[in-house]
């Protein structure tokens, strides 16, 4: 069978300027095949010092052990921070440890199933969508994909639906946005101070100012609703509301906004990028698919019945693997440290690759297929939890994934349940990273309505 389509590694020694080139073209592919198999490799710039880390001792220090030692690097904060500002996912220290402990109750425990009938109402909205284009013609189903999950970020978050002009609008800008930014920008080769120009495209700086001016004028009027009691109890006002517990004081609407963002980067992009490539896996693996629909089919639609979703799960999981949204992460060295043979100064770049580690072929059998039933043997178990990072780890773990989870498996079973998925003869996406793992250029898929 086919393998899922993944980047042609670059040659083994290609020129610092040529990988550069690369770099700021696509990380996927600017990346020798090695890493594949390495626990640890260097890279060196005239600029900077970097190491990639596979090793899970490695990764364990960085993101379990020591997680104050090694601090995120803004040398990928800075291309984001035209849309993301001072945002839970780019603050380090006090700061940060502020932001989640005020984030972090709204995600906690049973508050999953306050979301759950928004979740479900945006699936059936995903599924009345597709009913007109169900004849067999291709399909752009990361159009689709984005859309669904933009319904459910706006749903849950604002209790607004997609079809809201100030969602609609949001969605527009935030899908120019996402393809005028690459992941990488000048700051990530010349460290500078914050005031440093960043060469922002036009676009980027734009679509950033837009998106930031809707967001500010949505936390503006939730921020009168909760004044006059009458704000819906959603995640927005559940997070305008609760005040941290050492120092009593709440986000103001400006820290809101940057919150607001990165909620719709990781709520809505993320999410859109693991829905599609999923549904392109289940289109090339008809057999999956079809167990994958037969599970959808007996779904009650019930909160209760999430769990019984277990192959769906799984199969949100394989795509997770294969292609996590967040393919790297980059920590810095606050000390001198010692990694494996090697010694390492201050502000040295540590690079945690959910991509390699995913496909890393110590950890995985047959690393470049789609299997999800691997996730149901015992054999997988340790990868899983030494190699498997889609929402990073530690303190730091992202604080929506248990929603993450949620939302994927209740949009795939609404579609699983109703269509057929099949690939167009041809048409393989290759996978790049913008702001998240998405394919170069879309995802076409047949849709057929089931019997």
């Amino acid at each position: 069978m086919t393998l899922p389509p993944k980047p042609v590694a670059r040659a083994p020694r290609v020129s610092l300027w040529r990988h550069l080139r690369l770099f700021r073209a696509d990380i996927l592919s600017a990346q020798p095949a090695r890493l594949y198999r390495a626990w640890m490799a260097e890279f060196r710039t005239p600029f900077f010092r970097s190491v990639l880390i596979n090793d899970p001792a490695l990764l364990r220090r960085v993101l379990n052990e020591r997680p104050r030692d090694f601090p995120k690097s803004d040398r990928i904060g800075a291309g984001l921070r035209p849309l993301l500002g001072d945002s839970v996912f780019l603050t380090n220290g006090a700061t940060w440890e502020r932001q989640r402990r005020i984030i972090d109750p709204a995600f906690e425990g049973g508050k999953l199933r306050d979301s759950f009938a928004e979740m479900h109402a945006a699936g059936a909205a995903a599924a009345a969508r597709l009913a007109p284009l169900a004849d067999g013609r291709p399909v752009e189903i990361e159009e689709q994909a984005s859309h669904a999950a933009a319904d459910v970020i706006f749903r849950t978050l604002f209790s607004i639906p997609i079809e809201h002009e100030t969602a609609q609008a949001t969605y527009r800008e935030f899908h120019a946005h996402q393809r005028s930014q690459p992941l990488l920008n000048l700051a990530a080769f010349v460290k500078g101070p914050r005031w440093m120009p960043r060469l922002h495209s036009r676009a980027t700086r734009r679509t950033a100012r837009r998106i930031r001016g809707l967001i500010a004028g949505l936390v503006a009027a939730r921020a009168e609703a909760i004044a006059a009691g009458e704000a819906p109890r959603d995640l927005a006002t559940k997070i305008m509301t609760t005040p941290d517990p050492e120092t009593g004081e709440r986000f103001s609407p400006d820290e809101m906004v940057d919150q607001v963002a990165i909620f719709f980067l990781a709520g809505h992009e993320t999410s859109a990028a693991t829905l599609g490539w999923t549904l392109y896996l289940l289109a090339t693996h008809p057999q999956i698919q079809k167990r994958a629909a037969q599970e959808a089919a007996a779904f009650s639609g019930e909160f209760a019945g999430l769990s019984k979703l277990k192959l769906i799960r799984d199969c949100t999981r394989e795509a997770l693997r294969l292609y996590p949204p967040v393919p790297m992460m980059v920590r810095e060295t606050t000390r001198p440290e010692r990694f494996r043979d090697r010694d390492l100064r201050r502000g040295t770049q540590v690079v945690l690759s959910p991509w390699h580690l995913h496909r890393h072929e110590r950890f995985w059998d047959d690393p470049d297929g789609f299997d999800p039933d691997r996730w149901g043997r015992a054999d997988t178990k340790d990868s899983a939890r030494r190699a498997f990072l889609p929402f990073s780890a530690g303190p730091r773990v992202c604080p929506g994934a248990g929603f993450a989870m949620a939302e994927a498996a209740v949009l795939l079973a609404a579609l699983l349940a109703r269509y057929r998925f099949e690939p167009v003869v041809g048409d393989v996406p290759v996978p790049v990273a913008h702001l998240t793992v998405r394919s170069k250029a879309g995802i076409r898929l047949r849709v057929m309505a089931r019997d």
